[in-house]
Parts: C-alpha cells; structure tokens; sequence
C-alpha cells in the first residue's frame, strides 16, 4: 500500500449533505460520550509497540501497511489489548483510521491490518455498499474523532459483487433487499469482460466508484483539500492475504 496521500476531486451527489448530516446527529447524540473522551486518555493508550497514535494520512497508512506485512507473514503482534489499554479505552477512543469493509466474514479488518482495541473504526456492508447509515458512521469517525484516513476495502471473490454481476447478466433473480445491494453495485459491472474476468474487475472497480463517492461528500471533502484526510481504495487478496492499493 502506496504512503502517498490521496486527492479525489469532488464530485457533487445531490441530496446527501442533508442526509449524510441527518445520520450524523443521530449518531453524535448516540456516541456523545465516546467523543467527549476522545483525548488525552484515550491517545496515551496508543503506546508501546505502534508508538503515538498516527495523526496524519500518510502515517495512517504506513501503520495499516505495516500491520499487514506482519498478518501475510504470520508475524501477527495483536495489540493494543493490554489489560491497561482496556482501562485507558473506558475514558473514550481515539482510532486513527476508519475502514468501510465487506461483511465477509474472511476479511475482519481488525485481523487483516493487525491492530487491536482502539485503533480502527470499522464500518461493514456488503460489498462496501454506501446508505446513509453508512454514510454517517463514517463521517461521525472523521467529524468528531479527527480520523486522518478512510479506507474502502474491497477483497478477492466478494460474493456481494458476485450476485450482482450475476443479477446483471440475468442469470439470477435476487430477492428483497438483496436488490438493493445488486443495484448499487451494478455500476461496476463491465460487460465486455469475461465471467471470471468480468467479477474480478468489478470488485475492484467498486471500490474506485464508493471511494470517489465518499471523497466528494461534503463533510469529507474540505477535509481532503486541506490534505487532513485521505480517501483511499484497496483491496485484500484471500489467495496471499496482502492488501494492495486501489488507484
């Protein structure tokens, strides 16, 4: 993974600032605690093997690189699960990267970036598809927890890109809200590929379209023009457990 911070040039998606806003304050009103500990004592938990708690993209990415080299050679540290990590935890979190992942259950990104209690916000939807709970989860960690890096992990064989090449060849009548899903992904599907082919490169093309997406939103954007926050795209391979960088 690339240590080079990202620009996305922002494109206008009508209708979000209200909502990604809406979902924001339901979830300001619900985490108030957490944030209002978000400081001194939570950062002094960032200790130790990792050092200080990475506060810039680039530092961000570095670290989630690192951890992953020590999870694809087995040289996995898990930390920050102390018993006084867990005690400085209680007094509010400070995670210095959110990372918007599949609900596969073969790409915990905890285990994946080898990081522990603390370190990352994760947010989890099949296929990494955006809705507005998603939405302002993901801006809650970069509004109010200062969060310096968002990460769109896409992964190898995801089964949610799948279905929804298959649902666009016709080949598969997907039910309830897995129309949804099928639907927000179809965007990706290049037709003039292959089967194999054809799902592989839609993986990886949905990650660059949620990415682009996300960094054009209001409460992300300014952000990234101010070089205080990257958005990024990867992706993990399950063949050789290495996330490799999406541009």
């Amino acid at each position: 993974m690339s240590v080079l911070a990202e620009r996305h040039r922002a494109e206008a998606i009508p209708g979000r600032r209200g909502l990604v806003r809406g979902a924001l304050t339901g979830a300001v009103a619900l985490c108030a605690g957490l944030a209002s500990g978000a400081g001194s004592t939570a950062r002094s938990a960032r200790t130790g093997l990792h050092g200080p708690r990475p506060a810039t993209p680039e530092a961000a990415l570095r670290e989630l690189s690192a951890g992953n080299v020590r999870w694809r050679t087995f040289h996995e540290a898990h930390p920050d699960a102390t018993r006084t990590v867990r005690q400085a935890l209680v007094g509010g979190q400070h995670p210095f990267a959110v990372i918007l992942g599949c609900v596969d259950s073969r790409v915990p990104p905890e285990l994946v970036f080898d990081q522990g209690l603390g370190d990352l916000m994760t947010v989890r939807s099949a296929g990494e598809v955006l809705d507005d709970a998603v939405l302002g989860s993901i801006a809650f960690g970069v509004v109010e927890l200062a969060i310096p890096l968002v990460v769109v992990l896409g992964h190898q064989s995801c089964g949610a890109v799948t279905a929804a090449v298959r649902a666009a060849e016709g080949l598969e009548q997907l039910p309830g809200h897995l129309r949804y899903l099928a639907q927000q992904i179809r965007p990706a599907v290049d037709r003039s590929l292959r089967r194999e082919a054809r799902v592989d490169a839609a993986v990886t093309e949905n990650v660059r379209l949620v990415r682009s997406r996300l960094a054009a939103e209001p409460d992300l954007a300014a952000r990234v023009t101010a070089g205080k926050l990257a958005v990024v795209g990867a992706r993990y391979e399950l063949t050789t457990q290495r996330v490799r960088r999406i541009r």
